[in-house]
């Protein structure tokens, strides 16, 4: 049986068997303390994942907290809480977090793109942005972060963040409406650089030593993509197949569809800035043009 690796005196790492190129070797699942343990994303719904993880924990789980309504981190808490008696802790069910703007283009009917959304979760405890969670030996804040989702959430054990899908090392992260928005994002990872982080333990892939630093990549990333998209915009109005066609000339067939979100997100974050406008109103099939 797979054994839990340590990372640091407090925290272990068991690695869900769920690779692919969204998750990277698989989902983390991360052990916090070493008596009664707090489990954060317990992974997919996998009973072997979930036996090992309880075999990792003979000292008990007092808490399974979710970062986040996809099913690679959510789908395991039912079945973890069903083994250990856990609350399932979460800032919200599913639709937590949503702006507005996302609900309309929920209601809609615009769905996820594809990342595996867990339609029917909803937490046995909702956490409140700022909310100490404490156990023995260790205590993790809570903090909102939406943009990769609404209802996402990080937490700081002391300058050690656990970042969900929000921050990673291997990748960026994928925002895709209308559970992913473009302006949370940034804003998020503003406030998580203002934590001034040292490691973080992502979702996916390996620990990044270099907190800040790669917080501060991802920003420059999504700004840089940001003018790349404006400056493909024109008088006339265009659609986000042809702009993504346009913006990425060298990605496979299959991930084109991910990159038609991720050029949406950003000309929902353009028009919300005032530098572009939709026709008739912001959709996934509206055209888009340039403003100034």
């Amino acid at each position: 049986m797979q054994r839990p690796e340590d990372v640091t005196a407090e925290v272990r790492r068991l690695l869900a068997p769920n690779p692919s190129p969204m998750t990277e070797r698989g989902t983390n699942s991360w052990l916090v303390g070493r008596n009664s343990v707090a489990v954060i994303d317990p992974g997919p719904a996998d009973a072997a994942h979930v036996d090992r993880i309880v075999a990792a924990c003979p000292g008990g789980i007092s808490h399974i907290i979710v970062t986040h309504a996809h099913r690679d981190h959510s789908g395991g808490a039912p079945l973890l809480a069903a083994r250990c008696g856990a609350p399932v802790l979460a800032f919200g069910p599913v639709g937590a977090g949503r702006t507005a703007l996302m609900e309309r283009l929920a209601a809609e009917g615009l769905t996820g793109g594809g990342e595996g959304v867990d339609a029917g979760f909803a937490p046995d405890r909702d956490v409140a942005d700022g909310e100490d969670i404490v156990g023995e030996g260790w205590r993790l804040r809570a903090h909102w972060t939406p943009g990769h989702f609404g209802n996402h959430m990080s937490l700081a054990l002391g300058r050690t963040v656990f970042t969900g899908d929000h921050v990673m090392g291997w990748a960026t992260s994928l925002v895709s409406p209308p559970d992913g928005d473009l302006t949370q994002f940034m804003d998020s990872c503003r406030r998580l650089l203002a934590l001034a982080p040292g490691m973080l333990l992502p979702g996916h892939g390996a620990p990044v030593a270099d907190g800040a630093g790669r917080i501060r990549e991802i920003v420059a990333h999504r700004q840089g993509r940001t003018a790349q998209i404006r400056s493909a915009l024109g008088d006339r109005p265009l659609t986000v197949p042809a702009l993504t066609r346009a913006i990425y000339t060298e990605v496979a067939p299959a991930l084109l569809p991910a990159a038609e979100r991720n050029v949406f997100a950003h000309l929902i974050a353009l028009c919300q800035q005032g530098q572009a406008h939709a026709e008739p109103t912001i959709s996934d099939r509206a055209g888009f043009r340039r403003v100034g």
